[in-house]
């Protein structure tokens, strides 16, 4: 484990560090290299398919159905919503399972306390906490993002769990030693020792907030994109269907990628990308 006390940052070829734009840049090219075989496989559907296929109607009707959906009005603020859902959602589950977790890491005592209730609540679908919560909050944004927190929560939770006890002794001799106050010890030394377990757990967290998301809109009905999919299924509309499934996946793809930039980003002081 790396000590957060002004470590010299790793020599790279020509002395010079290079800018963490350049990590990001390559893990959006390796991403887009990913997606090779997907594009191959989508002109092939393309090439092959039926326009009148009820069922597997090929890609260029998905774009002919978005544009319609665009044209009514309804597609750009069901994108909004949801994604306004899922950025909410992960914030509040981020502050909720780093400070949570800290917690739990640092106090065994705690952690015998929770871990049972924590464990059962972990292992709860969210889909059974869709019914409940409504029950209880009602059918609004409110219950929506208890629900999409609820299931994020735990990806942060642990890995900041795991993170604060795993840190080195040295770190806290470090912090004894310079007689640091409780906030400089938590911005200058725990936290950056904590920020690779801390953002590894939010890209864990960021696919299952979307998730959630459209779940808690499909069972509910509430405006998002999972609402547009249910009622585009309904109506046997596989174009619309497909083209939704498409926007879900660049949503998600997207998100992951500015999720992998920031990362790099943050880590680029201890020198790790």
């Amino acid at each position: 484990m790396m000590t957060a006390v002004n470590a010299p940052a790793p020599a790279v070829a020509g002395g010079k560090e290079r800018p963490w734009i350049f990590h990001a840049a390559d893990n959006v090219w390796s991403a887009l290299q990913g997606l090779l075989p997907l594009i191959a496989l989508l002109l092939l559907w393309q090439m092959l398919g039926d326009s009148r296929s009820p069922y597997f109607p090929p890609p260029s009707t998905w774009a002919a159905a978005l544009i319609d959906r665009t044209n009514s009005g309804d597609l750009i603020p069901a994108v909004l919503v949801t994604l306004q859902s899922v950025a909410a959602a992960l914030i509040l589950a981020t502050s909720l399972g780093v400070g949570i977790g800290g917690l739990i890491g640092a106090s065994p005592a705690l952690a015998r306390c929770l871990g049972p209730t924590l464990e059962f609540l972990r292992t709860l679908p969210p889909p059974t906490i869709v019914p409940v919560a409504a029950l209880i909050i009602g059918v609004n944004e409110t219950m929506k993002l208890f629900v999409i927190v609820f299931a994020a929560l735990w990806p942060v939770l642990l890995n900041t769990t795991l993170g604060v006890r795993s840190l080195h002794p040295t770190l806290l001799e470090a912090a004894r030693s310079l007689q640091l106050g409780v906030v400089a010890r938590m911005t200058k030394i725990f936290l950056p020792a904590l920020l690779p377990s801390i953002l590894t757990g939010v890209r864990v967290a960021a696919p299952l907030a979307i998730i959630v998301s459209l779940l808690a809109e499909m069972l509910t009905l509430m405006p998002g994109l999972g609402a547009l999919l249910l009622m585009a299924q309904r109506n046997f509309n596989a174009a619309e269907v497909f083209g939704l499934l498409t926007v879900v996946g660049s949503f998600g793809f997207i998100l992951n990628a500015a999720l992998a930039a920031f990362e790099s980003w943050a880590l680029m002081p201890q020198g790790r990308t």
